[in-house]
């Protein structure tokens, strides 16, 4: 589960902007467009949290920055791989820049990875990456409990 922690001086996005960018940041875990389709997970997977930080209140190196966004990533669901982090990071930037760059705003992105074994959803264990029981819950876009074929391997 990626969780996108977006902190931004207040006014920065507008509804319709947020809706749009927390779009284009699931598309990069949820679709085949995000680049890595081996890495594809369902699209509630994805949380974007908003943090609208009060005007004059966002500092860099002791400076007042009301230009500035700070992502703050946690990969839960999914650790990336190695041959892929730096893809990756080219991919989110890229995704991000009509929402930062071609704003004239600075960004900077970090990402921590948590092992999937600290994780669970409703109360369940995630399937296993890429398994039919995952991609069931692509399908049907939410958690479920396993079918009687899968509970047994699991």
């Amino acid at each position: 589960m990626p969780l996108w922690n977006v902190y931004c001086t207040e006014g920065t996005y507008s509804k319709d902007d947020k809706r749009a960018f927390a779009e284009a940041i699931t598309d990069i875990y949820a679709s085949e467009a995000g680049g890595l389709p081996e890495m594809m997970m369902p699209r509630f997977y994805v949380v974007v949290v908003f943090h609208d930080v009060p005007k004059d209140s966002l500092f860099i190196g002791g400076v007042l920055r009301n230009d500035f966004v700070r992502f703050s990533i946690d990969h839960i669901a999914y650790a990336m791989p190695d041959e892929f982090r730096e893809l990756m990071l080219k991919f989110m930037n890229k995704t991000m820049h009509p929402f930062v760059r071609d704003r004239g705003l600075d960004w900077e992105i970090h990402i921590d990875d948590t092992p999937r074994n600290q994780w669970t959803i409703q109360g369940m264990r995630p399937p296993d990456s890429g398994s039919e029981e995952e991609k069931r819950w692509i399908r049907e876009n939410k958690p479920s409990k396993p079918t009687s074929s899968a509970a047994s391997t699991n």
